[in-house]
């Protein structure tokens, strides 16, 4: 179920692609495969290969992979992957790259739906409402996808569910929304300027809301790197409108069964005592005067004792998003 003439501008990019990266002398392998309702289509390669850390990055504009010595043809704009990822995923179809490495090759893979499967995004959004209690405060989703069509995709489909959806394009934008305090945060794993591990860091140094990968990427390293850094759950594009808003019920659901009862007593280290009830320290027995900053920063310190914590968790905690997004050289006073 394909556009003919964007499909051949995809194959035409992807097999212009191994071309530019592999000596004139190797082969390029097409392969199609149809595997339950999408055919899967490869364009492999034996050329200068992907290291592992580029592999999330290649589908965003611009960037590009630096070309080995002697390769003709490893020059360009760096949008052509980018424009394959939009027409796939346009289709309902997803793309993704495997490589052992430098010097081992790659292969580029893409799948479109088969006919009597297809489904518009149209059609998607007009399924059936999923069953749903009414909106509680559990009820505002982040979405933060560079795709305008998925990002109104899944608009649709939390509405009809009786979620309200927070839209962004973009990192900045996705920690802009955070003041909306969501309650669940469904990020992209490619996204322009940061990919979505690392927006996942900087969102949980902030707010301890569960984050729900929805990609492209359904390659086992992948989902497994995402779980293992923290992600609440990992969904493939394509993907079904029940199945999203189960995992997002889910998400929220173990959140609340895992939340931690906040801590009783007083916080006692030697000398001090910190009243977390009425907010107070005493030193000694003696109290302490502290500006509301001084309190927050040993109130994030005495609650996290034993623990490491970051330079960019601590402002981003006490003074907020907008400090840590402006000027490097910026001073902090408290």
């Amino acid at each position: 179920m394909a556009d003919r003439r964007r499909i051949v501008q995809v194959l035409g990019n992807l097999l212009s692609n191994a071309a530019g990266y592999s000596p004139q002398s190797s082969a390029i392998r097409v392969s199609a495969a149809e595997n339950e309702s999408q055919v899967e289509i490869s364009i492999s390669d034996e050329g200068v290969g992907i290291p592992t850390e580029r592999l999330p990055l290649l589908f965003l504009k611009f960037s590009r992979t630096g070309g080995a010595a002697g390769i003709p043809g490893a020059t360009g704009t760096g949008l052509g992957l980018a424009i394959c990822k939009s027409i796939v995923e346009a289709h309902g179809g997803r793309i993704w790259v495997d490589s052992e490495g430098e010097d081992q090759g790659s292969r580029f893979t893409f799948t479109i739906p088969v006919v009597d499967q297809a489904v518009t995004s149209t059609e998607s959004s007009r399924l059936p409402a999923v069953s749903i209690p009414q909106r509680t405060e559990e009820g505002s989703v982040l979405v933060v996808d560079d795709d305008p069509q998925t990002l109104r995709h899944v608009r649709d489909i939390l509405s009809q569910a009786g979620y309200t959806a927070l839209l962004a394009a973009n990192s900045e934008e996705a920690l802009e929304m955070l003041r909306r305090r969501p309650n669940v945060a469904i990020l992209d794993f490619m996204l322009p300027g940061k990919d979505g591990i690392e927006l996942m860091e900087d969102i949980r140094a902030i707010t301890d809301i569960p984050v729900v990968f929805l990609s492209a990427y359904g390659q086992a390293q992948f989902i497994a790197r995402a779980l293992e850094m923290g992600a609440a759950d990992y969904v493939v594009k394509p993907f079904s409108p029940t199945e999203l808003v189960a995992r997002i019920r889910v998400a929220l659901r173990t959140r609340v069964e895992s939340a931690l009862p906040e801590q009783a007593g007083p916080y006692v280290n030697g000398d001090l005592t910190i009243d977390y009830e009425r907010r107070l320290v005493f030193m000694a027995g003696d109290p302490v005067r502290l500006t509301v900053t001084e309190y927050s920063l040993l109130y994030e310190l005495s609650r996290n004792a034993g623990r490491a914590l970051s330079h960019d968790y601590l402002i981003l905690r006490i003074w907020g998003i907008g400090v840590i997004q402006r000027s490097e050289t910026c001073a902090y006073s408290y």
